[in-house]
């Protein structure tokens, strides 16, 4: 591990994570820990070696220009310290590239970082292809092998067995090392997964506002959804048999239980809107 600064002093850090690869269809969940980045003013505190575990011949380091000058960047997992956030607790950010070999090494080393940084709870977040529609809610959920954290947050246990990423990999050390933690995954329509997908990020931001109790700036994603829905609108439209696939998706879903109906999903939804423009009306805010 390459430590960039000092993260000996953080107050009951959680850690949040997203990798770049089979786990991030729509590149819905690292665009989730770009923005947390973003609007919560994360700087770097650390990265993996990447000489140990990816082949850059797959991904390749770029060549960049700063200040003048010339230098090679390469691909790795970076840990970045939130400077910002409505906790009262840090939160260290882990903006990953699934390795390409040597992953249980690669996961030692990640919870051996947050082991020594104090991290009482990790929270991992993926983007899959699914048989959904894009014009209803945007699937997300959450879900934890500690029997505890499933209490805590009213949860289930996973019940997903087939090829798994770094993703389930990193759960199951977690469990191991009996650091509590909990996974959210967003369900990207799999006919419109090969672009980002701003509004599965947006329905991952708001799961994570559910969770820890928060209210996230949005900044622009609501915007950038609205638009991502409305070209795959005219995608729809352009191709009679994608129409009647999506009406089809749409059919099922509305017929099926939605969580977004029940009462409680309710009542926490307008709790945060409450939240949000008692955020809105303070001063200086825009």
């Amino acid at each position: 591990m390459i430590e960039l600064d000092d993260v000996t002093e953080l107050h009951d850090p959680i850690m949040v994570a997203a990798f770049e690869g089979w786990n991030d269809a729509g590149e819905t969940a690292t665009s989730v820990i770009e923005h947390l980045a973003d609007v919560w003013d994360a700087t770097p505190v650390a990265a993996i070696d990447p000489e140990n575990y990816y082949d850059f011949q797959v991904n390749r380091p770029r060549s960049v220009t700063e200040s003048g000058r010339r230098r090679i960047e390469w691909p790795t997992t970076r840990i970045l310290r939130a400077g910002s956030t409505p906790l009262d607790r840090d939160v260290l950010l882990v903006q990953g590239i699934e390795p390409s070999t040597r992953w249980r090494s690669f996961t030692t080393e990640l919870l051996d970082f947050a082991t020594a940084s104090g991290v009482t709870m990790l929270v991992t977040l993926g983007g899959l292809l699914a048989d959904v529609p894009h014009t209803r809610p945007i699937p997300v959920t959450a879900t934890s092998d500690d029997p505890d954290v499933r209490d805590r947050f009213d949860l289930d246990s996973s019940t997903y067995e087939g090829p798994t990423g770094i993703i389930g990999v990193i759960a199951e050390a977690a469990a191991q090392a009996e650091l509590p933690s909990l996974s959210c995954w967003a369900a990207v329509p799999h006919y419109a997964g090969g672009v980002p997908s701003p509004k599965a990020t947006l329905g991952l931001v708001s799961k994570l506002e559910d969770l820890l109790d928060i209210v996230i700036p949005h900044g622009d994603l609501d915007e950038q959804s609205r638009a991502w829905e409305h070209g795959v609108d005219e995608l729809a439209e352009s191709d009679e048999e994608v129409a009647e696939y999506v009406h089809s998706l749409e059919e099922a879903q509305d017929t099926a239980e939605l969580p977004e109906a029940t009462g409680d999903a309710i009542a926490k939804e307008f709790e945060r809107y409450l939240r949000r423009r008692g955020e809105d009306d303070q001063p200086g805010r825009q």
